[in-house]
């Protein structure tokens, strides 16, 4: 057997002093995220904190992190959130199931608009690994002496911290509590103290939280609540109060015969009016009726093809009245409390004065031709697209001095027309431009388009954007997508649910069939914090342009609409009641705490929505033509019930009450398809 060879004694000497000193650490160069207790994979955080994530005033969002250590002590996590003026609240984490892959979390509630901040802070609990040793050790009577002198010295060590914090009550308690472990006690005496309700809220509170391992800051933009929630209505000054003279020529309405419509939206609930382009409209290429090019002179156009010698996106259609007329109508809605929301489409007709102004700011053909917008085989020759490349210094600083003029007449909240075919970086620039002078200026992404291109509006500053809601119809549809807006996008993307717009009729409403209008106006109104409607909805006007296109026959976008908005039947007072609920349950204005329950038929969705005591469920038919009958198994969890507790509710529709169970029969008919049903 061989005999270790003797070390060095010169080496010995040298290795010992190698030795990092008591009390000191070695310099390492920080993993991010890794810190004495590490904290990874953090959210809500978009595109690694190049961008703020998104909230609203008092809005109830979740942050997410794994967190923790090595060995077997207690690790425990808190939210530091940061208010723009400097203040600190603390929010404690929740470990979640699989407790294997340490996920953590905490419920949020930012209370002012600003941008904020927030961290993780990773950190060693002594009173978790007390806790833990005590329920092991205790019963086996195990180190009884060892564990009872160690809780005394931490329950005492955290009654100073409460003492420094002014808190003699908590104080009281953890001391009453130390004087009770005592070792000749009881195994099952001690652990009543261990589990003691106010100990442990003592504990929470002032007990010792040991190496603490912040993240960065993260950035979050606190905005005011109508960015997610809204009700929206839109129609067209032109044709309210519009009629025939007698002569046989149409007259334009105005913007002082919009009032008495005003009035009627507001009524119904709705909070913002929607209003298409208000300027110019070029003769060049004028659109006629159904979009053809045929146009008379008693032929509007459309509005969204800007500019004649009258102006261009810096002037008013001199049909519709002057600056004073404007002024008066956003002042009418203000008084009503609804906003105005104003089209803003970058786009010029060819009789736009940029086009003889500044003809750099579109493209030139090889032909010498400008080139007007197409999306092949549909042509919008009465259109010419801004090229943002030629000038960008002109054309940006002339956007945003058209902006800032509407906004000095009161207009705060710009539905952006097809922002997709602008720049991405042109759009950054004009949001932080604006959210530096007026953060109160909402924009409303009209990007029916891909999803990474939706997705990075939202990222840039866009507060809102339209969905693909109006194709998304079965229950497997509508509850992935529903996922995925709450839980996926929801740090940058706001989800508008209009259900329809001039440019889209609904293939499921081309049916005419009043059930399906109302079907798609509930889930809308309940499904997403905002939704919106254009005119006509209402009259349940469906008739397509031709078989199979998402298109209005007589579309409002090319002629006069004026229409009697209380002929019968109508949705008013759906549409009204919709409103009235979503008003009176903080649960159906938040986007993020949606829960789908189990419903034994694919023409039943069934969903819950939570914010604080509030709890909303909805039951609704996707079937306009039949009765559908299922059993209904709901998770009590999500609703904050026992498995066996009775469910108490009142269906917010029709005032009826009943008292459910875990398990309950549903029948839902053409006639009352669904239920509202507030959780008492």
């Amino acid at each position: 057997m061989s005999t270790p060879a003797k070390p060095d004694a010169a080496a010995s000497k040298a290795a010992n002093s190698a030795r990092v000193p008591a009390g000191t650490r070695p310099t390492i160069t920080p993993v991010p995220g890794i810190g004495r207790i590490p904290v990874i994979d953090v959210s809500p955080v978009v595109n690694g904190g190049a961008y703020p994530a998104k909230a609203v005033v008092n809005e109830q969002l979740p942050v997410r992190a794994t967190v923790f250590r090595e060995g077997h002590d207690a690790v425990n996590a808190s939210v530091i959130l940061t208010s723009p003026t400097g203040r600190e609240t603390r929010v404690d984490m929740t470990p979640l199931e699989p407790r294997g892959l340490d996920p953590w979390e905490a419920w949020i509630r930012p209370d002012a608009e600003g941008d904020w901040t927030f961290r993780v802070e990773g950190w060693s609990d002594p009173w978790g690994t007390w806790v833990h040793n005590a329920e092991a050790k205790l019963p086996a009577g195990v180190d009884i002496e060892l564990v009872c002198a160690e809780g005394q010295d931490l329950l005492g060590r955290t009654a100073l911290a409460a003492d420094a914090a002014a808190d003699p009550i908590a104080a009281s308690v953890l001391r009453a509590n130390a004087q009770l472990l005592i070792p000749q006690r009881s195994a099952s005496d001690l652990l009543d103290v261990v589990t003691n309700r106010g100990l442990n809220d003592a504990m929470r509170r002032y007990g010792p939280r040991e190496l603490v391992s912040p993240t960065e800051e993260f950035r979050l933009r606190v905005d005011r609540r109508r960015a997610l929630y809204g009700s929206w209505y839109e129609f067209f000054p032109r044709s309210q109060g519009a009629y025939v003279d007698a002569d046989g020529h149409w007259v334009s309405g105005t913007f002082d015969t919009c009032h008495d419509r005003l009035d009627e939206v507001a009524a119904m609930g709705f909070d913002v009016v929607y209003f298409p382009p208000v300027h110019p409209i070029g003769n060049a290429f004028k659109k006629g009726k159904n979009n053809t090019l045929d146009a008379s002179a008693e032929d509007p156009g459309s509005p969204w093809a800007i500019g004649n010698a009258a102006g261009g996106h810096d002037a008013l259609h001199p049909d519709l009245g002057d600056w004073d007329s404007f002024d008066r109508l956003v002042a009418k809605a203000k008084d009503l409390g609804l906003e105005i929301a104003l089209d803003f489409a970058l786009q010029a007709s060819p009789d736009h004065p940029w086009v003889t102004e500044h003809p750099e700011w579109f493209t030139t053909r090889i032909d010498g031709t400008i080139a007007y917008a197409e999306n092949p085989p549909k042509k919008y020759q009465d259109i010419y697209p801004i090229n943002f490349d030629n000038d960008p210094v002109g054309i940006y600083h002339e956007v945003l001095r058209i902006l800032k003029l509407w906004m000095s007449h009161g207009v705060r909240i710009f539905r952006v027309d097809n922002p997709h075919t602008k720049p991405v970086d042109f759009w950054a620039w004009i949001m932080d431009q604006i959210h530096a002078t007026d953060p109160d200026v909402l924009f409303f992404a009209e990007a029916f388009t891909r999803p990474a291109m939706m997705g990075a509006l939202g990222k840039v500053g866009f507060h809102m954007s339209y969905t693909y809601y109006t194709w998304r119809n079965t229950k497997k549809e509508l509850t992935d997508y529903l996922v995925e807006l709450s839980t996926v996008t929801d740090a940058f993307y706001r989800p508008n649910f209009f259900v329809n717009t001039p440019d889209i009729n609904p293939m499921p409403l081309q049916s005419g069939n009043p059930a399906m209008f109302a079907i798609r106006a509930i889930l809308a109104a309940t499904m997403s914090p905002n939704w919106g409607v254009y005119s006509g909805f209402e009259l349940f006007e469906h008739l397509p342009l031709a078989p199979g296109k998402e298109e209005y026959l007589d579309s409002e976008k090319y002629e006069y609409r004026p229409r009697d908005y209380h002929k019968a039947p109508n949705l008013n007072l759906l549409m009204g009641n919709l409103n009235a609920i979503r008003r009176n349950h903080p649960a159906l204005q938040q986007l993020r705490r949606i829960h789908f329950h189990d419903a034994a038929h694919d023409g039943v969705i069934a969903f819950s929505k939570v914010d604080g005591n509030d709890v909303v469920l909805t039951i609704c038919s996707l079937d306009p033509d039949n009765t559908v009958e299922c059993e209904l198994s709901l998770d009590m969890a999500a609703l904050g019930l026992a498995p066996d507790a009775p469910l108490h509710v009142r269906d917010e529709l029709t005032g009826a009450t009943f008292t459910w169970g875990q398990r309950n029969f549903v029948r839902l008919t053409p006639a009352q398809p669904a239920h509202i049903l507030h959780v008492l």
